[in-house]
């Protein structure tokens, strides 16, 4: 069965209570339990992985490559905008990589319209809330298949 890892950047632990406006009310949990549950539908397995923290997030990612994992759905939050370490952790990937946002990021402060990720992922999906999350999760599983 293909494995699809979903990284959650920092802050995103947050859903639920942060900015309800921007990210809408569901929480981390269950946006997990609900790509677990498109997971099934598709017939991946979906782990899914938070952290506030830059190492960790590159560790991570350099875990998936020894894994061998299928996909990469990445929402790294503020880090899009400016981590070089984990797009430079993404670049060792050679499976397909979907980074999604809740908000429209282009709607939003001109700092957010940049991702440095753009060049290491096959695409990109924002503005839809949760959906982005399920949408990128479908876009992987149809990468891989």
């Amino acid at each position: 069965m293909a494995k699809i890892l979903t990284l959650h950047g920092v802050n995103l632990n947050m859903f639920g209570k942060r900015d309800p406006k921007q990210y809408g009310t569901a929480t981390l949990a269950q946006i997990d339990e609900q790509l677990g549950a498109l997971g099934k539908e598709l017939g991946v397995e979906v782990e899914c992985y938070q952290t506030n923290i830059e190492g960790e997030m590159c560790a991570r990612i350099h875990q998936a490559f020894t894994e061998k994992v299928d996909a990469v759905v990445i929402n790294a939050g503020a880090w899009t905008h400016y981590s070089i370490a984990i797009r430079d952790a993404l670049a060792i990937l050679t499976v397909p990589i979907v980074e999604v946002h809740m908000s429209n990021v282009h709607a939003r402060e001109p700092f957010r319209h940049v991702s440095v990720f753009a060049e290491v992922v096959k695409g990109q999906i924002c503005g839809f809330g949760v959906d982005s999350y399920l949408l990128g999760l479908r876009a992987a599983a149809s990468a891989i298949q």
